[in-house]
């Protein structure tokens, strides 16, 4: 098989693989969760008379399952094959996130959240492992990029959209999540099970996972994507919402489009990813992107206006779009096929531990520890930056040296 080379990459994608399209759906559905809503958090505050900590549950019930059920979803697609999992999560994931939108009570929405979030639990992580399944070598690389550029371009158009839909009635975002329901269909339809070795001895494929989980290679990748969660989630999506809302003025459309800049830079860089790799290591483009994040976080703070906070959150995209590539090929190359589906199960779990906490960590210091949320938020999103910005730079002179 081959793949990327320079401009050459996206020209050899498989563009006929039925698995192909399965794969870049599930990632769609899996980052819709969290973007298609952040815009209408602080229309929530009226709607079920809560605090900005109380509206951070929203994202965290999403993402709390996850840190317990993708381990478990991991090791069942390792025994019994992807497509027996990848399908029911994709039903779920519709039907609990469509039920928010009927909701009475701000405890149902977290409810079905919580639901919500089992679905999604490992719908990027499936899709991540169907791509180490299917292809290999620089083909895998391209896939990988195109994959996180999709990734990218749907967290820019949801923010967008869950603001537009938003204008109509908070509850219209949640309505959309339907969607999923229609992509497992086209997987049922057309998703055959890739070829690949099946784990039978349970006690020997658990011992196997846990002598991968404490190499220092795989401790590294897990500590750098628990970091680059916690401050996208908490930083970014949580705090940012609240913070334009309240210092600027700016209605749910106005901050999804802001939000945006995000994700339409990671795409561009993730795209990219092939050329990217053959530059520099995968180690190197992690602490480079934590580098990205804190630059365009200090910016964020230092803007005098919501123009200006989208240029900074450009910089700090073109972070994420390094680091997420980067920290899934170096997952996928970890283990053979038999395992591959349960490190990722791993990887997923710290990744939603990172989602989890961010936003109950920002919300909380900030309302605790300050006079005004607001007067928090702009501390924490100054003092998130330099730490993440010295952090990357010190790391990757040491990986140079």
């Amino acid at each position: 098989m081959s793949g990327v080379d320079g401009d050459r990459g996206l020209a050899l994608v498989p563009w006929r693989s039925s698995t192909l399209y399965v794969v870049l759906s599930c990632s769609l559905m899996g980052v819709m969760g969290v973007s298609l809503v952040s815009p209408v958090l602080p229309d929530l505050r009226p709607v079920f008379g809560v605090s900005d900590a109380a509206v951070g549950l929203v994202i965290t019930a999403y993402t709390l399952p996850g840190v317990v059920v993708t381990p478990f979803v991991g090791l069942v697609a390792d025994r019994f094959g992807r497509r027996r999992v990848v399908i029911p999560l994709l039903f779920l994931f519709a039907a609990a996130g469509t039920g928010v939108a009927f909701a009475r009570t701000f405890a149902e929405v977290l409810a079905l959240r919580l639901l919500q979030g089992v679905g999604a639990s490992a719908l990027i992580t499936l899709a991540v492992t169907l791509i180490g399944d299917v292809y290999d070598g620089r083909r895998r690389d391209a896939v990988m990029g195109l994959n996180g550029s999709t990734i990218g371009t749907g967290a820019a158009f949801y923010p967008l959209l869950g603001g537009a839909l938003a204008g109509i009635r908070w509850s219209a975002p949640f309505l959309f999540f339907g969607v999923a329901a229609l992509v497992g269909v086209f997987a049922a339809a057309v998703l055959t099970e890739p070829d690949a070795e099946r784990s039978t001895d349970l006690r020997a494929y658990l011992g196997r996972l846990r002598a991968v989980a404490v190499l220092p290679r795989a401790l590294a990748i897990f500590a750098a994507l628990f970091l680059a969660f916690f401050i996208f989630y908490g930083a970014v999506l949580t705090v940012l919402p609240l913070l334009l809302s309240d210092a600027y003025g700016l209605g749910a459309g106005r901050i999804g489009a802001t939000l945006s800049a995000v994700a339409l830079a990671s795409a561009a860089v993730s795209s990219g990813y092939g050329r990217l790799s053959g530059r520099r290591s995968a180690s190197e483009l992690v602490a480079l992107g934590f580098v990205a994040y804190g630059v365009g976080l200090l910016a964020v703070r230092l803007s005098p206006s919501p123009l200006a906070v989208g240029a900074s959150l450009a910089v700090f995209g073109v972070g994420f779009g390094v680091v997420m590539p980067s920290i899934d090929t170096a997952v996928v190359t970890l283990v053979d096929d038999d395992l591959r589906a349960g490190v990722m199960g791993m990887r997923t779990s710290v990744l939603r531990l990172g989602q989890t906490l961010g936003p109950v960590g920002f919300t909380a210091t900030a309302g605790l520890a300050f006079d005004s949320p607001l007067a928090g938020y702009r501390f924490l999103l100054a003092v998130t930056g330099l730490g993440a910005a010295l952090a990357g730079g010190a790391v990757y002179l040491l990986l140079r040296r």
